[in-house]
């Protein structure tokens, strides 16, 4: 399996959530979806892809959906890809929030040659 879209891009927020949501929302008219305090994070869905904002998130980690997640982990693994996070359940989507309700959303991250964070991210039944 390969990658199948992009699910989700991480984007600095400052030191002002508030004031970053408002940018977005009143110069690009995009409404702000979830927050979640703690930790400082917020959602603003463009489309179907997620944009995440958060005070220690880096300037840019890009998510994409792979089906399969587990097998493509241990394909990359064997090709030399350098992990930093194997696949794990990062969040229970009981109210179908980010997707159907009662899937679980799993994660796994690593890095490419130049040091940028790719998230792979798939969607499973509860």
């Amino acid at each position: 399996m390969r990658p199948t879209a992009f699910r989700q891009v991480a984007l600095a927020a400052g030191r002002d959530l508030d004031a970053t949501l408002a940018f977005w929302r009143d110069i690009l008219g995009l409404d702000t979806h979830a927050i979640f305090e703690p930790p400082g994070i917020a959602f603003i869905l463009a489309g179907e892809v997620r944009l995440l904002f958060s005070g220690g998130t880096p300037q840019a980690t890009v998510y994409l959906d792979v089906p399969g997640l587990d097998a493509f982990c241990e394909q990359a693994r064997a090709a030399g890809a350098a992990f930093t996070a194997l696949p794990s359940l990062v969040h229970i989507d009981r109210l179908g929030q980010f997707g159907a309700a009662g899937e679980n959303e799993w994660m796994a991250f690593l890095k490419d040659p130049a040091g940028n964070t790719i998230g792979l991210v798939e969607r499973r039944p509860g």
